[in-house]
């Protein structure tokens, strides 16, 4: 947990998954398939050999030939029919690696903020006392190469995926400087960058508080018994807090257990949080747990289509139990729980084990959580190098106005004011 005192705003731009919601249930580590044989293998999987086959025969330029890549690209292409798409995937031994230790609360990269716009790989801000910041790489910067190899056209992802690295390596970037023609190169040695899932500030002229979860990692609910321990002290001190504005956007989800222990801070105990129902259609339901720390205090959640997983969960639970209003654009609409299988070589497989309802029964996948104040708020998609975006400077962004954070400010005081209370 991360108080951003030293912010004099309120940060406009949340965190955005790199294009992949996330929500975990649990490891299955050591996980042995069983062999394939011409008794078991479908009749169908014989297209597939023959099709291996020429190719590994037949192709022209054979020197290219990765079986390794074949293989993987194989099973990516065999989970993109599943249509359980940015949620059910697969991941390389390193990919894994890197997706597990940000859902811990860090990564190994440059420390920076970046985003596509207007097709460009764009520098949204080095992060302070990153590599990314100590080698000189500014707001504004195109990366237009990365160790040599030109980027155009490469989706965000792969670009990130190229980018971070192990402790002490380095990369070169190829950027592009605003008002400048010719590009430079900028050599970066990645370090081990931590991540704060939980941000807070009081909000300047108010008796409000703003409090963002970037994702639901291994240690989210700490971070926010202490966040919530901090504003209760606040209000033991003297200092009125009559609403949270809690911030969803970009969120892209994490572990399941997480999503619980936080939703039982705002819900009392015994209301429902989801169900799951399985491949056989056996319903499982969670429900929110006491003691929670801030289940009185009005709230506004703010949500967008970069909302996904457990954010899902969280926004669909606290607006089905009438705890708190919506404010922004439709969610992402993943409806799967996952479940990581390991295979034999350390890569793994995240599966979707079971579909997950709102605590009314609904199914949103493919259709998302609809707010109950739509404000379609364009901003640009912003990533940390790597994952997640945390604590940043809301200056060093962008200085539009966030319609939809005001929008909630707003909603918060016709509460208060209905209730006969007001915001100072």
């Amino acid at each position: 947990m991360r108080h951003l005192k030293n912010n004099p705003l309120i940060p406009k731009l949340a965190l955005l998954g790199i294009g992949l919601a996330i929500f975990v249930a649990g490891n299955v580590t050591g996980y042995l398939a069983k062999s394939a044989t011409a008794a078991t293998e479908p009749q169908e999987f014989a297209i597939f050999w023959e099709a291996w086959d020429l190719v590994l025969e037949q192709f022209v330029d054979q020197e290219i030939i990765d079986v390794q890549t074949m293989t993987y690209g194989a099973i990516r292409g065999m989970l993109s029919t599943l249509g359980d798409e940015n949620h059910t995937v697969f991941f390389s031994p390193e990919e894994a690696r890197q997706q597990q230790s940000t859902l811990e609360g860090s990564f190994e990269g440059i420390g920076a903020y970046v985003g596509t716009e207007d097709g460009r790989f764009t520098v949204i801000a080095p992060m302070h006392g990153s590599p990314a910041e100590a080698a000189g790489l500014r707001a504004g910067d195109v990366v237009v190469a990365v160790d040599g190899t030109e980027i155009t056209g490469k989706p965000q992802w792969e670009v990130i995926s190229i980018i971070r690295g192990p402790v002490g390596s380095a990369v070169t970037l190829t950027v592009l400087r605003p008002g400048e023609e010719k590009p430079q190169e900028l050599i970066i040695t990645r370090s081990r960058i931590d991540i704060d899932s939980v941000l807070w500030e009081p909000i300047p002229g108010t008796d409000f508080v703003y409090l963002q979860i970037t994702q639901f990692a291994a240690d989210t609910s700490r971070e926010l018994d202490k966040a919530l321990l901090a504003i209760q002290a606040r209000v033991e001190g003297g200092t009125p807090v009559r609403g949270i504005v809690l911030d969803l956007r970009n969120n892209p989800g994490g572990y399941l257990q997480e999503a619980i222990e936080v939703n039982s801070h705002f819900l009392s105990a015994g209301k429902i949080i989801l169900h799951e129902r399985d491949a056989d259609g056996r319903i499982s339901t969670y429900r929110a747990r006491g003691p929670g720390l801030a289940r009185d205090i009005p709230m506004v959640v703010l949500i967008n289509e970069g909302t996904a997983s457990a954010a899902e969960i969280s926004a669909g639970a606290l607006q089905t139990n009438g705890r708190a209003k919506l404010v922004g654009e439709t969610t992402l609409g993943t409806g799967t729980v996952l479940r990581p299988f390991t295979l034999s070589d350390q890569s793994v497989l995240r599966l979707g084990v079971t579909n997950w309802l709102t605590p009314d029964m609904q199914l949103i996948k493919g259709e998302g959580i609809q707010p109950d104040v739509v404000i379609d708020q364009a901003a640009a998609a912003t990533v940390v190098d790597g994952f997640f975006l945390a604590d940043v400077a809301p200056d060093e962004l962008h200085n539009h106005d966030d319609l939809q954070f005001t929008s909630a400010l707003l909603l918060l005081n016709i509460e208060l004011a209905q209730n006969g209370q007001t915001s100072n």
